[in-house]
């Protein structure tokens, strides 16, 4: 799997305004409803709440990674959101989230999130993958980060 097959332009926030991990999950899920990948906006951050639970999807770098199965979920897809001031999110080194990527899979899918998470985080841990996506100003750039490693 490429990552633009579910990482989708309509479906990126080059300024997250959100301040906290529960407001950042409710923003990037907004396009994802408004686009048809959603029949339930709720029901699906109530998902990814309840899977933040278990462990933080921050994992460092300034890079989150929140992810949820639902059956309010249409078909596997990424949101991809920038913060420019950074975003609270219990991050594994504590520092805030500057790159969030919001994974949301249908309830039934069997692995298909953890693929999306492998792929994302193994492009993630490059640096000159995150400054490319901080630098990014189109939906056509933050894809052409991916394909340069």
């Amino acid at each position: 799997m490429d990552i633009s097959e579910v990482l989708q332009p309509g479906l990126m926030l080059f300024d997250l305004k959100a301040k906290d991990k529960r407001e950042a999950i409710e923003e990037l899920a907004g396009p994802m409803l408004e686009e048809g990948y959603l029949t339930d906006g709720d029901a699906y951050v109530r998902a990814v709440m309840e899977r933040e639970t278990v462990y933080s999807t921050g994992i460092g770098m300034g890079v989150g990674i929140p992810h949820g199965k639902s059956a309010a979920v249409t078909q596997p897809v990424v949101a991809f959101g920038r913060s420019k001031q950074g975003v609270e999110f219990q991050a594994m080194d504590g520092k805030p989230v500057y790159l969030a990527f919001l994974i949301a899979v249908p309830e039934n899918s069997d692995n298909e999130h953890l693929n999306i998470l492998s792929m994302l985080s193994r492009s993630l841990m490059h640096e000159e993958v995150r400054n490319a996506l901080l630098n990014a100003a189109t939906p056509g750039e933050v894809l052409d980060a991916f394909g340069n490693i």
